[in-house]
């Protein structure tokens, strides 16, 4: 190491690690020297998580637990904990010993703000006693399948949580609900269901908790296919100050978005909405009733798609730039998923849309060639997916080669920095050096991933 960078002051080394992003090169920064180690461990440490498609998951988790049960100075360092994985198939005495792991981890885990907790069976009234005490944690995502693991009702001991997260959630935890926000009613600000069992969630499930919810800021319903507009609106006529994001994926075929439409406005309901996700609906009058209803809110996010996994009719061309006359001077984010989009409709996004920074669109493979010089319309877009579309019955999706990519990447403009096509997901690399004759020159690259988040556009819940 060069005695230049010796010699920068030690308070820039924060600002400096804040550029990394990967664990891996935080825990190579920690070997660095004591001064490297003692800035660089909380940013190792800030965010513990396993994901199902890590390898050896599973062995993972419990080498996570043992060094937060056994190094105090280092659980300190934990504000997210996200677990979507775990071992289930050990004998009875290793999950003792791994449930024993985990209890004091958790409770070293004096600053821990989010909990993830989604592998289904993996969660037990133990552990859920075990975060209950962590006196700082804030957010909560569970899987709701509590048969034979855990005891619903001590969900109401979590009285301090900003955000809960229910993920498949059986009848039980459901008739929790009403008491659980009762004893969050101060504190919760957003509320994500997303549901399996049919029916497990209707009308009467909201109309109960919403005398609770007049704080609430972000609401996410997916696959509720009981929940109407009556639901919804119970929610939003007894809501303090106004949604900012609200999120309704799967619900029921009987959702009158006219009346929906009418009560918000009616009413100014949706003023302060920033985000709103949508499933595309085939009655009549659903399209003009969604452009009335977001009339009046100051949007930045649109996500709409289709029900399930395979791509429904297109996005009509006339609706897209509506939704992009309207809110095009605060839209940052457009989203279309399994919703056939024409070129002229990226077109008119790219070039209306000001402050664009994320666009997620489903093109045919033939169109991607005329791709590039559409998206370097966008001057601030920083984030592009584009999706195949899948035909019924068919699992037929080629992969484009690299260099197509790259080609597409190379004319969409310089303050592109990730590039996904189907599963793949690229961050764009730009290298500077100096050619023969002297001038200097950037070359474009496709990197890896190296974030750990898991990309925007893979998220089930868009809000």
């Amino acid at each position: 190491m060069s005695q230049t960078f010796l010699d920068l002051p030690l308070e820039l080394l924060p600002v400096i690690m804040q550029q990394f992003v990967r664990p891996s090169h935080f825990a190579a920064l920690c070997l660095v020297n004591k001064p490297f180690y003692t800035f660089a461990v909380p940013y190792l440490y800030e965010r513990a998580f396993i994901y199902a498609w890590n390898k050896e998951a599973k062995a993972k988790v419990v080498k996570l637990f043992r060094t937060l049960s056994s190094c105090h100075h280092l659980a300190k360092h934990v504000q997210r904990l996200e677990i979507r994985d775990f071992p289930k198939s050990f004998y009875v005495a290793e999950n003792e010993a791994t449930l024993q792991l985990c209890l004091l981890g958790i409770k070293n885990c004096a600053n821990l703000r989010s909990c993830t907790w989604t592998r289904d069976g993996s969660l037990t009234t133990e552990i859920l006693e075990a975060l209950v005490s962590v006196a700082h944690l804030e957010e909560l995502e569970i899987n709701g399948n509590h048969e034979n693991h855990y005891d619903p009702w001590v969900l109401r001991k979590f009285t301090r949580l900003r955000r809960i997260s229910l993920i498949m959630p059986r009848h039980a935890v459901i008739d929790v609900l009403p008491t659980w926000t009762g004893a969050t009613r101060n504190t919760l600000r957003h509320l994500t269901i997303l549901c399996k069992t049919p029916g497990s969630v209707n009308d009467a499930t909201l109309q109960d908790m919403a005398p609770n919810l007049q704080n609430l800021e972000r609401l996410y319903i997916a696959g509720c296919v009981k929940v109407t507009d009556r639901g919804v609106w119970a929610i939003l006529s007894g809501n303090t100050h106004g949604l900012l994001s609200l999120g309704m994926e799967g619900l029921s075929p009987s959702f009158d978005m006219a009346n929906f439409s009418e009560l918000c406005t009616r009413h100014n309901a949706l003023l302060r909405l920033r985000s709103i996700t949508l499933t595309i609906n085939g009655a009549p009058t659903w399209k003009k009733d969604v452009l009335d209803l977001l009339h009046p809110a100051p949007l930045e996010q649109f996500h709409i798609s289709t029900i399930g996994g395979n791509v429904g009719p297109a996005l009509g061309e006339e609706f897209c730039n509506a939704i992009v006359d309207r809110h095009r001077a605060r839209l940052i984010r457009f989203s279309v998923h399994r919703l056939k989009m024409n070129l002229a409709s990226v077109d008119y996004i790219c070039r209306k849309c000001e402050r664009l920074e994320q666009l997620f669109v489903v093109v045919e493979q033939g169109s991607l060639s005329k791709l590039g010089p559409i998206l370097a319309q966008a001057k601030t877009l920083r984030a592009v997916h584009v999706n195949r579309p899948l035909d019924l019955g068919s699992e037929d999706v080629p992969m484009i080669a690299r260099d197509h990519i790259l080609s597409i990447v190379k004319q969409s403009g310089p303050n592109l920095m990730q590039f996904g096509y189907n599963t793949r997901v690229f961050q764009v690399e730009r290298a500077v050096h100096r050619n023969k004759d002297g001038p200097l020159e950037v070359e474009t690259r496709l990197g890896q991933y190296e974030s750990p988040e898991v990309p925007e556009q893979f998220l089930v819940v868009r809000t």
